[in-house]
């Protein structure tokens, strides 16, 4: 029932209210990534959502996030590695969550989720075994079960069996859970993870289809 009905109105709620809530911050973000990052403060992605019981494909979404590394480039025009653009500004957007505070607009207009899986690389999907992909039956979320159970600390096929997990068992009193454990990983600064693979390992599929 609150899967089904109640979680996409507070999903709604919460984030109108958060955005009207954090707009002076934001706004004030806005500005200093502008600066920071010398342009479009702004970073937007494809990413997976949930899957259209129409089509019986992943929904393809922008993700929109503040751009935590910049566009430095080598003498030939390409982007220098990852972990060379991102700079201090960026560094400290990630250490205190601040850079997926846009993702409250896909919250908003129905792509994500507060809570849920959270939205990998497009180019993942063809290396998901059958229950792997079971983490796209919902929407994705800002936040999730892997991400307040170890985060980084995690290697992927943990990372997606606590995702299946997840969508086997959604509940009101869950999601108030991991909403909770977010907050104080976020005010410990426990487990910040970079999202870029100078940090961590792009996913290979692997035959583990048994899940426990």
């Amino acid at each position: 029932m609150y899967a089904k009905f109640f979680k996409r109105f507070i999903d709604f709620s919460l984030s109108l209210i958060a955005l009207i809530v954090l707009s002076p911050i934001l706004l004030m973000l806005i500005i200093i990534g502008a600066i920071a990052m010398k342009g479009n403060p702004f970073f937007t992605q494809l990413r997976p959502g949930k899957i259209d019981p129409k089509t019986g494909k992943e929904k393809i979404f922008r993700l929109i996030k503040f751009r935590t590394m910049s566009n430095k480039r080598n003498d030939e025009g390409a982007l220098l590695p990852e972990a060379v653009r991102l700079n201090k500004y960026g560094r400290i957007l990630r250490s205190t969550s601040l850079d997926e505070l846009p993702e409250l607009l896909n919250i908003l207009i129905g792509d994500m989720s507060i809570v849920g899986p959270r939205p990998l690389l497009v180019r993942y999907l063809s290396e998901y075994n059958e229950e792997q992909r079971h983490r796209h039956d919902v929407r994705p979320g800002l936040t999730g079960l892997a991400q307040v159970n170890g985060r980084n600390a995690l290697d992927w096929e943990e990372k997606f069996k606590l995702d299946v997990a997840y969508i086997r068992n959604i509940t009101f009193l869950g999601d108030v859970m991991i909403i909770w454990k977010t907050v104080m990983s976020v005010l410990k600064h426990e487990g910040i993870t970079f999202e870029t693979e100078a940090v961590m390992k792009g996913f290979k599929r692997k035959d583990t289809s048994q899940y426990q």
